[in-house]
C-alpha cells in the first residue's frame, strides 16, 4: 500500500466546488467562540460538500488568521453568511420548510444512529456554543433534536467533533 500524493486526490478547484451539486445540509454555528472549532468547521462542511454555514451571535467570520489556520482555505469554498441573531434565521428557515435539528442532549431526543434524513428535504444542523451548548430557545424552536450516543465519564465533545459526527453520519446516509 502506498500513500498518495496531494496531486494524486482529485480535489476540485475552487470553481469546480462552487458549481457542483451541495449535500442538503446548512449547518448553524450558535455563539460558538474559538476560532479554531470555526475553521475545523468550516473545512468539515467543504469536505462533506454542505450546502451553506450560517455564523451566528458571537461567533466569528472570516477572514481571520485562527480561522484560516485551520479551515485550510474551505472559507473561500463553502458558502457562508453571518447572521446576528439565531432565533430569527431559524424562523426564516422554517418558512423556506427547511427542518431545523438542535445537535444537543434533551429530553425526548432521537439518537444520530437512529435518525434517518430524507432525500428530499433540507435539514439545517444547530451546533451551540462550547460551554452552554445549543440554547433552550432553540431547542424549543427546532423540529427535532438528535444526540450523539456516548458512552464514557463525559458525554460531551468538542463542537468540532460534534459537527464531524454528524455530518459524516447524515452524508453517508444520504449518499449510500
Amino acid at each position: 500500500m502506498r500513500k498518495l500524493k496531494n496531486n494524486e486526490l482529485k480535489r476540485l478547484s475552487v470553481e469546480e466546488f462552487k458549481t457542483t451539486a451541495k449535500t442538503p445540509l446548512i449547518i448553524i454555528l450558535d455563539n460558538i467562540r474559538s476560532l479554531n472549532n470555526i475553521g475545523s468547521v468550516f473545512r468539515t462542511c467543504d469536505a462533506f460538500l454542505i450546502k451553506k454555514i450560517y455564523l451566528c451571535g458571537i461567533t466569528a467570520q472570516p477572514p481571520h488568521k485562527d480561522i484560516h489556520k485551520t479551515a485550510l482555505g474551505s472559507t473561500d469554498t463553502v458558502c457562508w453568511e453571518y447572521a446576528k441573531d439565531t432565533l430569527n434565521l431559524i424562523t426564516k428557515l422554517k418558512r423556506l420548510d427547511i427542518q431545523i435539528l438542535s445537535i444537543e442532549q434533551a429530553e425526548n431526543t432521537t439518537m444520530l444512529n437512529q435518525f434517518t434524513p430524507k432525500k428530499e428535504t433540507t435539514y439545517a444542523l444547530v451546533f451551540g456554543n462550547e460551554v452552554k451548548g445549543v440554547s433552550q430557545e432553540v431547542v424549543t424552536l427546532s423540529d427535532a433534536v438528535i444526540e450523539i450516543p456516548q458512552f464514557g465519564t463525559k458525554h460531551s465533545l468538542n463542537i468540532s467533533v460534534s459537527a464531524g459526527v454528524v455530518i459524516w453520519d447524515l452524508f453517508s446516509k444520504l449518499n449510500p
